[in-house]
């Protein structure tokens, strides 16, 4: 054999690389021996193959399959720049960039996160891509190019990189102007326990969505669901791990005197009182945390002792902040008896 004798091409079997041999890139296929002419010939009108994406290519006649369409907008975005190699799916090379590339976003990642409020993949005409900002890409075709300056870590969906469901969610909620659809996504969002209302709406004040009214409107209600699913983790808490039953959802004052501020649950005997911390991170969180903080310091200088309780640490830490709240309320035996403050019904 002579240094000029022609390499055999490459089966065609494995032409993905990544378990999708339906559906590859033009620089997968040169690798395999098919040029550039005889990939356009086999890609021509009537022909065994279609481009689906500038440098994807699938491999039969016929429409492709949702996952064919993701595996395809997914090494359409993630082509090494200089070299049009994709990066696989489930990072299966051997030195994987500490950073994705592409990871599926938007509606079409709710729907890979299991949300029933979602279209189902076929009927979608885009699917969202996530790619970091510098990124030199174009939306076309069915992929719509989403930058973002920090990549979140991907979540692995039936072997696809999918973005954590409070980041898909705001990039959902960015492309959406009907008030009814936005609440129904972060609803189902908030009550399946996808994410934490907080995740949630820090997501959308980065996207900058907060200034949009029907969003506003939105995040309302789901601040208000995710504090009635708060509100039930702790009455589950109380009850589950045998803490006294303390005066629940009430208002104290001074006799006489201003109003103290409203309490989620409160135990006169011991002073000690319980606030669920439902801030979300909004335009005007410094203030409402700054109210928070005076709230709490004018309490403890009356003697009563103030537990902040998260609905993340309720969710999953909650016999850590049971052991919490019965060490403050066994430690009231030592301390110096509080003022006496009126407990009304909030």
């Amino acid at each position: 054999m002579t240094h000029n004798a022609p390499l055999s091409p490459r089966p065609l079997h494995d032409l993905s690389g990544g378990g999708h041999p339906r559906v590859t890139t033009t620089a997968r296929l040169r690798s395999h021996g098919v040029s550039t002419a005889e990939t356009n010939e086999q890609c021509r009108a009537g022909g065994p193959w279609q481009q689906l994406l500038p440098g994807v290519v699938l491999l039969h006649p016929g429409p492709p399959t949702s996952e064919e369409r993701l595996h395809a907008v997914l090494m359409y975005a993630a082509r090494e720049r200089g070299t049009g190699v994709p990066a696989q799916p489930g990072g299966n090379r051997p030195h994987a960039p500490a950073h994705p590339e592409a990871m599926i976003t938007g509606l079409a990642a709710l729907t890979l996160h299991g949300f029933s409020s979602t279209p189902p993949l076929p009927s979608l005409d885009t699917i969202d891509v996530l790619v970091p900002r510098l990124r030199r890409l174009r939306s076309t075709g069915c992929a719509r190019i989403v930058r973002t300056p920090v990549m979140p870590d991907p979540e692995q969906v039936t072997g696809v990189p999918v973005a954590p469901v409070a980041r898909a969610l705001a990039d959902a909620v960015a492309e959406l102007a009907d008030a009814g659809t936005v609440r129904r996504l972060l609803t189902e969002a908030v009550r399946g326990g996808h994410c934490d209302p907080a995740a949630a709406v820090r997501e959308l004040n980065q996207a900058r969505l907060l200034s949009r009214p029907h969003v506003v409107d939105a995040v309302d209600s789901l601040l208000a669901e995710g504090r009635a699913r708060a509100e039930d983790r702790l009455y589950r808490m109380v009850r589950e791990y045998g803490l006294p039953d303390p005066a629940w959802n009430v208002d104290l004052r001074l006799p006489g005197g201003p109003y103290l501020g409203g309490l989620d649950a409160y135990w006169p005997d011991q002073a000690v009182a319980v606030e669920l911390d439902t801030r979300a991170p909004r335009q005007d969180d410094d203030a409402l945390w700054s109210e928070y903080a005076r709230k709490r310091e004018h309490l403890e200088r009356l003697g009563i002792t103030v537990v902040h309780i998260t609905p993340r640490k309720l969710r999953d830490s909650m016999e850590q902040q049971a052991t919490v709240l019965r060490t403050a309320l066994m430690a009231s035996a030592d301390r110096e008896p509080a003022a006496y403050v009126l407990v009304l019904p909030r």
